[in-house]
């Protein structure tokens, strides 16, 4: 029982697994705490947004218990862990976009304590917390018809030895059924986009971009996989060598629209939950081929949910 009173949107662990938060459209954030025997207390209920909440994350440990949440109202809240354990206090109130903020994505911990944001008015805010304790806030136009999902590529070595900002990147999906991927300019400081219209692919989505996520580990090749309202999954590949091509494959098609993907921490497994109450876990064969390897369904139909 979350004790919420209504929809429960997201629910993320935080980086050691041992507080577990949700929200809800009751417009409140809950948070636990996880024993070792998995037994799980309530331990706060976090307000101050005006709408229902759809996302929330945590940063990294090392800037402390921090915890962001988007919601319907326009607004990303941040709130931090104080003492005593247990207590929380806002830090900041992020309110520039003029419609539902319905993704939010940390920045790998290299970067600083950044976070972005991906509204329903088309627009991605990235949010700096700067050395003086005050907070930056930039924006760039994704497209015109409103931003679903955003997340950030890992820090690779070369972006992290000289100024770690200067390699950030970030993947976007959209309502109008693309996937863009966007980096920072060194120079300018300014959000640019590749030079990639997904659109035009091999393999493409043909509605809502639902979520996208690029996969946590650092190789020779980036990955990204994207889920939409047609039932499919993708997943985008591009090597070190040649960052101007995204290769698509086909994971799968689906007998529902696919809401949610997730990556493992060694980003070898991808979690697909859709539409059907069923979430899929897939892996890579050693012959680039996707196969599923386990399946959870939910006990309750999906509208009961």
């Amino acid at each position: 029982d979350t004790q919420h009173d209504d929809m429960v949107h997201d629910a993320q662990l935080d980086y050691y697994g041992v507080k577990l938060a949700t929200c809800s459209s009751d417009r409140t954030v809950k948070v636990y705490s996880v024993a070792k025997d998995q037994e799980v207390s309530h331990t706060a209920t976090l307000t101050g947004h005006e709408g229902p909440v759809y996302e929330i994350a945590w940063a990294h440990p090392k800037f402390g218990s921090i915890l962001a949440s988007s919601s319907f109202d326009g607004s990303v809240l941040l709130h931090r862990e104080v003492q005593p354990m247990g207590s929380w206090t806002l830090v900041h109130a992020h309110r520039m976009h003029e419609s539902s903020v319905n993704s939010i994505s940390f920045a790998p911990h290299e970067y600083g304590l950044v976070l972005a944001a991906g509204s329903s008015d088309g627009k991605v805010s990235v949010i700096t917390h700067r050395e003086d304790d005050s907070w930056d806030a930039t924006f760039f136009q994704d497209n015109m018809l409103g931003v679903n999902s955003v997340s950030f590529a890992p820090c690779s070595f070369m972006s992290a030895s000289d100024d770690a900002k200067d390699g950030m990147r970030l993947v976007v999906g959209g309502c109008d059924n693309k996937v863009r991927f966007w980096k920072l300019n060194a120079e300018t400081k300014t959000w640019e986009q590749d030079d990639f219209d997904s659109s035009k692919a091999d393999v493409t989505h043909t509605d809502w971009v639902r979520d996208v996520a690029w996969a946590p580990t650092v190789s020779s090749f980036n990955t990204v996989a994207s889920c939409s309202e047609d039932k499919t999954v993708i997943i985008w590949t591009q090597s070190e060598d040649d960052r101007t091509e995204w290769k698509p494959v086909l994971l799968h098609t689906f007998d529902a629209p696919v809401w949610r993907v997730s990556w493992s921490v060694t980003g070898t497994i991808l979690a697909v939950s859709s539409g059907d109450s069923d979430v899929t876990m897939w892996k890579q064969e050693l012959d680039g081929k996707w196969s599923q390897v386990a399946s959870v369904e939910d006990s309750q139909p999906a509208e009961e949910q």
